[in-house]
């Protein structure tokens, strides 16, 4: 793992949207196509305010979340309205968008159709996560339902049910992000920094985020 502290929040973030805007870009100059993995959230807003902007051709990119509330876009709960509000406008509004929500059934449902397109465009080029207090990331968290199958099964999306989250969400599992070409975690304040020295320490079954740590770049900012 590395650490990357930064002075402050708006040098972290036009810093990280500058190194993933330039690993599309390598991605695209090998491939046909990359594959852009984003968290929801309010934290890394900023961060797609500067990305969306990137002179590269995004007609080229395929951005996914790495897990999405079961909610309709509709609701101020849905990832996929945050990133299409400010990450899939600007340039990146060329950007081809790979959904983590189906209408019309569960998660359990409607994974397959989900996770077809999904499967199509791995694995990952670029994947950027983010961490909770409580060391979730992703939407794998501890003592959910299926921690254990997303933590270590081949499979590419898990339905996750956890203490604490108010609806059901559909995850991208540890094997998808550990895959990924190159991963960054995003993370403001002391809190997280103390959650992540923690995590280092403990089990990816107490600490889901330890299972992709290793090979992962960390972006930091205390405020």
């Amino acid at each position: 793992m590395e650490l990357i502290e930064y002075a402050d929040v708006d040098m972290l973030m036009i810093q990280l949207a500058n190194k993933i805007a330039g690993q599309l870009r390598e991605s695209l100059q090998s491939e046909d196509f990359a594959t852009l993995a984003v968290p929801g959230g309010t934290t890394p807003g900023p961060m797609f305010d500067s990305l969306c902007a990137a002179e590269l051709d995004w007609s080229r990119v395929k951005v996914m979340l790495t897990d999405e509330r079961w909610v309709p876009e509709t609701s101020d709960r849905s990832n996929t309205r945050l990133i299409k509000e400010r990450l899939l406008t600007d340039r990146a509004a060329a950007a081809t968008h790979l959904p983590l929500f189906a209408e019309g059934g569960t998660a359990e449902e409607k994974l397959p159709e989900v996770a077809g397109p999904i499967e199509a465009n791995l694995p990952l080029s670029v994947c950027l996560l983010g961490m909770g207090a409580d060391m979730h990331t992703a939407s794998i968290f501890p003592g959910a339902d299926r921690l254990n199958d997303a933590l270590t099964g081949t499979d590419t999306l898990y339905p996750m049910r956890a203490p604490g989250a108010p609806e059901p969400r559909i995850t991208l599992s540890a094997h998808v992000l550990n895959n990924a070409m190159r991963r960054h975690i995003l993370i403001i304040g002391q809190e997280k920094r103390e959650a992540l020295e923690k995590a280092r320490h403990l089990s990816p079954q107490e600490a889901p985020v330890a299972s992709i740590l290793q090979g992962t770049t960390v972006h930091w900012a205390d405020k």
